[in-house]
């Protein structure tokens, strides 16, 4: 299909590009929705100045994937994609699409469309012009435009809309068009920078929804950052949490949210977040501290992790033959329809439990119980010895 000629190339329906595009050329599929491809991530790691933002990640993402990269403010997740988008220098590691190095390819080069937090759409222009630009760019003739475009405007249903420009169009809508605008030229990878982040909340879930349902149509690659866990356990095949500039777990949502394998991913998946009751001792029920100590001697400098919802006000609501309890002081009630939330003191320490809301008043003084089995204990490092 394609016909080198130097100086330029030729794609066979007549567009004469320049050398530099080669290899990306070569590696676009003009028919939209066909070609997956891997990412590997080899002891990654960004400087600036004496400051060690990404400090040796290791990640390896399949064919067609959706994997999110989750953490805090500051942990590295923008700059790792950004590394992968060729947009900043990588300090030293590798990056792999397919197993080959693209450390020093250039941005257009590495077939991989990047979808910001802001639109960045163009506003002159009409959603079929903005959709168009980068094929544009790359010299596809008119009518080859208007078809790809066409293609991609009916799968995120936007054709209606194609002759509208972005002042015309809702916050929602106009991140479909930043959408379609990457996905036009049928990358390889597909890269999401908080995309959703200037959505408000009923856009935010609708958007998740679209997001999901194109996922799950084109089978495409896609690396997603957010500091939304929502997100991240809506929408990931699997979840790489980062902290500090490294990655503190991978794993399916399932497995980080039932099996953290420490205390910051135990609190930061989650809401509200687990309880972590630090330096027990003895306040907690005989049975308890029995049970634990069994599997762990040093039971003295543990802490144990306690989610919201494990918590019930009456023992017989629980289905098990190991129920632990504490003694709490309540301290705030806050309604949130179907459920409250029930802020406590344990020892002097805040705990919230989420319980079923029923229409009667909580005493001051009262025991929550809980399923030892579903307990995590943590060591003194912090990390998880066992459920």
């Amino acid at each position: 299909m394609v016909n080198i000629v130097n100086p330029v190339l030729k794609i066979g329906i007549g567009c004469p590009v320049t050398p530099i595009l080669t290899w990306y050329l070569l590696r676009v599929n003009l028919v939209f929705g066909e070609y997956m491809a891997s990412v590997q991530l080899r002891n990654l790691i960004k400087n600036y100045g004496d400051t060690e933002v990404v400090k040796g990640i290791n990640l390896d993402i399949q064919h067609g994937e959706f994997i999110v990269l989750l953490g805090p403010s500051g942990c590295g997740k923008s700059t790792t994609l950004r590394m992968l988008a060729g947009l900043e220098d990588i300090t030293d590691g590798e990056i792999c699409i397919e197993h080959e190095v693209i450390n020093d390819l250039h941005p257009i080069e590495r077939n991989i469309a990047m979808v910001f937090q802001s639109y960045a759409l163009y506003p002159h222009m009409t959603v079929e012009e903005n959709m168009a630009f980068a094929l544009e760019n790359l010299g596809v003739d008119k009518k080859t435009r208007k078809r790809m475009v066409a293609e991609i405007a009916e799968v995120l249903e936007l054709t209606p809309l194609l002759d509208r420009k972005p002042k015309e169009l809702s916050g929602g809508q106009r991140q479909r068009v930043a959408m379609g605008r990457a996905m036009v030229r049928s990358p390889d990878v597909f890269l999401f920078d908080e995309p959703l982040s200037n959505l408000d909340a009923k856009l935010r879930g609708q958007m998740r929804s679209e997001i999901k349902r194109l996922h799950q149509r084109i089978k495409t690659t896609v690396v997603y950052v957010t500091h939304d866990q929502v997100e991240a356990m809506t929408l990931a095949d699997r979840i790489a949490i980062l902290n500090g500039g490294v990655i503190e777990q991978i794993g399916t949502p399932k497995e980080i949210y039932g099996r953290p394998k420490n205390k910051f991913v135990a609190k930061f998946i989650g809401t509200p977040e687990m309880n972590v009751l630090e330096n027990l001792g003895d306040d907690v029920t005989p049975f308890l501290a029995t049970s634990i100590a069994q599997q762990v001697p040093d039971f003295n400098v543990l802490s144990i992790g306690i989610r919201a919802q494990d918590f019930h006000l009456n023992a017989c609501e629980l289905e098990s033959d190991s129920i632990g309890s504490i003694k709490v002081t309540l301290e705030q009630v806050e309604l949130m329809g179907s459920v409250k939330h029930l802020t406590c003191l344990f020892s002097d320490q805040r705990i919230v439990a989420e319980v079923p809301y029923r229409d009667e008043r909580t005493p001051n003084e009262f025991e929550l119980y809980f399923d030892i089995n579903k307990v995590h204990v943590f060591d003194e490092k912090d990390r998880l010895i066992t459920q």
